[in-house]
């Protein structure tokens, strides 16, 4: 249902029927990990002008991996991540997703 590099890759589906029969199929909810719970990777700085997936390309190498970040440092609104300059964020090395 999902790409491999997803956040959601790996999750389960499950179903809602209607009243009116009609089924609707959706994934599972998604919970961030514990804090701390990857390796610690590196430690960045927040500058004037980062944006989550400039912040992702820049230290992981793909953009769409921004939410690595986000999990992190249990940030719910990547916007959040790089809201305030001078921030120290964490970045974990990626786990293998269940």
């Amino acid at each position: 249902m999902f790409q491999s590099n997803s956040r959601y890759a790996g999750l389960g589906t499950a179903q809602f029927t209607r009243p009116d029969g009609t089924v609707i199929s959706y994934a599972k909810r998604r919970f961030l990990p514990a804090v701390g719970s990857g390796a610690l990777l590196a430690e960045v700085t927040v500058v004037q002008g980062d944006r989550p997936d400039l912040l992702a390309s820049r230290v992981l190498g793909d953009p769409e991996q921004f939410w690595r970040i986000c999990d992190a440092n249990r940030v719910m609104q990547p916007a959040d991540l790089t809201a305030q300059p001078g921030q120290r964020l964490r970045i974990e090395m990626p786990q293998a997703q269940v």
